[in-house]
C-alpha cells in the first residue's frame, strides 16, 4: 500500500549526472578570495519620543531621532531634532537636520536648518543648507572634515599667508 521513496534517503547521491561534476567536487574560493553576501539591512532610527529627558551623552553608529530634550552631547551618523526637540550640547553626525532646537556647537558633513530650527551656538560643516524662517545665532565654519578632533579647537588662529602688522 505505502512505498518508500528514496528522495528524502540521505545517502552518497550528490546529485551528480554523467555529464556533471557531484556539487562536492566544486572547487572551495580560497581564503583570501571575495564572496558576495546579501548586505545587512539597516536596522530603523532610534527615537527619543517627546515625553523623554536623558541626562548624559548618547552615541550611536546609527540614525537618532530626537522628539525629546537632550542635556548632554550627541554623536550619530544621522541625527534628526524634531520640531519640539531641545538639545543643550554638542552634536555631531555626518548628517544633521534641525528641526526644533540646538543650544551648542553643530558639527556635521552635511547640516540643514530647516524653517522651525532653532540654534544657538557656532556650526562647522563641510556643507549647510539654511531655510528661510530658521533662527541662528553663533558662527559658521567650513572645514573638508568637520567631524575630526581638530575641529573641537575654539581658539582662532590667524589665516595663512596673512603677515603680521608692524608696529
Amino acid at each position: 500500500m505505502f512505498s518508500k521513496s528514496k528522495i528524502n534517503e540521505p545517502g552518497p547521491n550528490t546529485g551528480a549526472t554523467p555529464d556533471k561534476p557531484a556539487v562536492k567536487d566544486a572547487p572551495k574560493p580560497a581564503a583570501g578570495d571575495f564572496q558576495a553576501s546579501a548586505p545587512k539591512p539597516k536596522p530603523p532610527a532610534s527615537v527619543l519620543s517627546s515625553d523623554l529627558h536623558i541626562v548624559g551623552n548618547l552615541k550611536t553608529s546609527g540614525d537618532i531621532l530626537i522628539e525629546g530634550k537632550v542635556d548632554g552631547d550627541i554623536r550619530a551618523h544621522l541625527l534628526t531634532v524634531g520640531e519640539g526637540a531641545t538639545i543643550k550640547g554638542e552634536v555631531m553626525a555626518d548628517d544633521v537636520v534641525v528641526n526644533g532646537r540646538v543650544i551648542g556647537r553643530v558639527r556635521g558633513l552635511k547640516v540643514r536648518l530647516t524653517s522651525s530650527a532653532r540654534v544657538e551656538g557656532d556650526i562647522v560643516h563641510k556643507t549647510i543648507a539654511i531655510e528661510s524662517g530658521a533662527h541662528f545665532e553663533g558662527s559658521v565654519q567650513r572645514q573638508d572634515d568637520p567631524l575630526s578632533a581638530g575641529a573641537a579647537t575654539s581658539g582662532k588662529a590667524a589665516p595663512a599667508g596673512k603677515p603680521a602688522d608692524k608696529a
